[in-house]
């Protein structure tokens, strides 16, 4: 990593509500969405819907202050721990969470939610549920083994990580490091799901140059080989958007599970 170049997510931050804004939001110059969006939720609601994966606790490691991926997770668990690397990132969730003025708006994600579950009746219903399942906001420091040292966490039935092992990770032996540091918070047969994003070197978030670890499939999934997961889904789609933001050459979702 040219530190020089790259501002380091967990070190520098970023502005999470112009993330939001820009790779996340309903604008009409918003043209990540099929990749940011529509992908990500497809395949969650495939995964969760085939039945394997629900239970207690469901742990949310993801990068910024993105909630619309636990909505269809919100449905098979009891409670969903979120972890941010920053103050901001909570706060941003909180604004949301409890309603407040300034909250970032995700009703245009509901239609994602119609077309995905058929119910369009629902969706009112869904915020709530998601926001209820959300019991608790947490900061965690990737430094340490125990990532909310010194508090300790029950195991999770499952463990989601959206794009956070790529901008929390210098190289590929960080990369490794930190993917271990977060599978510790699952159960011994509990699922992981990976989404990430393919032979990326950064991402612009307004003026800052982030900073992102660059890997592509094979990496991934040696990686998750070798720590003892079998992989029970993989999907690739090629980037759809046309921007200079970010120089990703595809988004990667995987299910995975403990051998």
């Amino acid at each position: 990593m040219d530190s020089s170049a790259h501002k380091f997510y967990p070190v520098h931050g970023f502005d999470s509500r112009e993330y939001l804004e820009t790779y996340f939001s309903n604008k009409p110059d918003m043209v990540f969405g099929d990749d940011t969006i529509t992908f990500p939720m497809e395949c969650l609601h495939r995964a969760f819907s085939e039945g394997h994966i629900k239970g207690d606790l469901l742990i949310d490691i993801s990068t910024g202050s993105f909630i619309h991926h636990l909505y269809t997770a919100s449905g098979y668990f009891k409670q969903i721990l979120v972890l941010k690397c920053s103050e901001r990132c909570i706060m941003e969730v909180n604004k949301w969470i409890n309603t407040h003025t300034g909250a970032f708006d995700w009703s245009h994600i509901m239609p994602y939610i119609t077309c995905t579950e058929g119910n369009s009746d629902q969706c009112q219903d869904k915020d709530m549920t998601l926001k209820t399942a959300i019991t608790n906001i947490m900061k965690c420091d990737i430094d340490n083994e125990n990532l909310i040292d010194p508090e300790v966490l029950p195991p999770a039935d499952c463990v989601i990580c959206t794009w956070m092992l790529d901008t929390i990770s210098k190289d590929q032996d960080d990369y490794i490091r930190s993917f271990r540091k977060i599978v510790k918070l699952l159960k011994p047969e509990g699922y992981l799901i990976l989404i990430g994003v393919l032979n990326t070197t950064y991402i612009m978030v307004g003026q800052d140059k982030v900073h992102v670890c660059k890997y592509d499939e094979n990496f991934a999934r040696k990686v998750l080989t070798v720590e003892g997961f079998i992989i029970d889904h993989c999907t690739v789609q090629k980037r759809t958007a046309e921007s200079d933001l970010i120089d990703y050459e595809a988004v990667i979702f995987i299910k995975a599970h403990r051998e």
